[in-house]
């Protein structure tokens, strides 16, 4: 990089990995026996009273049980230490799991949009009494099954993935418990297909809400609640930087947030110091606890970042862009000039904060 001696680290590893373990999976796999033994009962009664309808719904906890199951896979294999090519480990494993439930949910919503449409056209006989009652004792099971996976830590998006879909699924037993009590009362039939199409929407709204944020994981994007330019603008107006560039700002999983950059500090000036400061100020205003910071003199002439072959100044810093550069100010004529030279990487003009 620049001129001058360079001062990198990666500091504050004080930060949360995910999900709390022990207690998460505790309350996942009570939801996962409670959602299991039902579902086992709602097939026997099912097949017993010839009911599609609650055969279906028998095949939708299913969906939900493999869903806990899979965040409790991912979980486990986020534990494992980083090691090898996997310099993270195995962390991102838990934004799979809640992209592929994220995905089901969709999928599972269109199955049930057809069903629902070709029970409009053509209603079939529906048990008012049988539906109502499974209905009721399916809203209890799942209202548990949700109070457990509430009690765990619902900010990581794999915990996040199963607990959506549950609460869809209690959706459904509330809309099949009304759609019942209509059938029962004034033998509207066609109840039953508007009251899955009402829960569709809620499976749409859940599954693309899931699929978005950890779409935005994998692409690198910055965290919802960072806004990378304030931030860089924040770096650079801190005492002793005169210029933050390569500002990076990622999530590793839905809690883990890195953050680097490079930061040029003026001639004299105490790279530690600075380096101290700015990792405070993230840590503090921010909420990043992983950095990595490169601290480096501003050397006394121009500096040229990423220049060409022949363009006097220091050694090339990086072949392609990286963003806007941030500066300090307000700026005294050396800065003036400074500007007026300096070129972004790969030679193209930097844009000017």
């Amino acid at each position: 990089m620049g001129a001058g001696h360079g001062h990198g680290g990666t500091h504050g590893h004080g930060h949360t990995h995910g999900v709390t373990r022990d207690s998460d999976k505790r309350w996942l796999s009570i939801a996962l026996a409670l959602i299991v033994g039902f579902m086992s009962v709602e097939v026997v009664i099912g097949v017993t009273a010839g009911s599609l309808a609650l055969i279906s719904d028998a095949a939708h906890m299913l969906t939900d049980a493999v869903a806990i199951v899979l965040a409790l896979v991912a979980m486990r294999m986020a534990r494992r230490p980083a090691g090898g090519s996997y310099t993270y480990g195995l962390k991102r494993v838990e934004i799979l799991s809640a992209q592929v439930n994220g995905l089901s949910l969709i999928l599972l919503g269109a199955w049930l949009t057809i069903e629902a449409v070709e029970r409009l056209v053509e209603p079939p006989e529906v048990k008012g009494g049988l539906m109502l009652a499974t209905a009721l004792a399916g809203i209890a099971v799942n209202v548990a099954a949700t109070w457990c996976i509430s009690r765990a830590n619902r900010s990581s998006l794999n915990v996040e993935g199963a607990y959506q879909h549950i609460l869809n699924d209690l959706f459904a037993f509330i809309g099949t418990a009304v759609a019942a009590f209509v059938v029962l009362t004034t033998g509207f039939a066609r109840a039953d297909g508007i009251a899955t199409l009402v829960v569709v929407a809620l499976m749409f709204k859940a599954g693309y809400g899931l699929l978005r944020d950890s779409g935005r994981i994998f692409l690198e994007a910055a965290p919802a609640h960072v806004d990378p330019d304030l931030l860089g603008g924040r770096l650079a107006a801190e005492p002793g930087v005169r210029e933050i560039h390569d500002l990076h700002i990622w999530q590793i999983t839905s809690e883990e947030v890195a953050l680097s950059a490079h930061v040029l500090v003026g001639t004299g000036g105490d790279c530690h110091a600075v380096r101290r400061g700015l990792e405070d100020l993230v840590r503090r205003d921010f909420g990043i606890t992983h950095t990595t910071l490169q601290v480096d003199h501003r050397p006394d002439s121009l500096l040229h970042v990423g220049a060409r072959d022949g363009v006097h100044g220091a050694a090339a810093h990086c072949a392609h862009p990286h963003g806007p550069v941030h500066r300090a100010g307000p700026r005294t004529h050396e800065d003036v000039t400074h500007d007026r030279t300096v070129t972004g990487c790969g030679g193209r003009s930097a844009p000017v904060r």
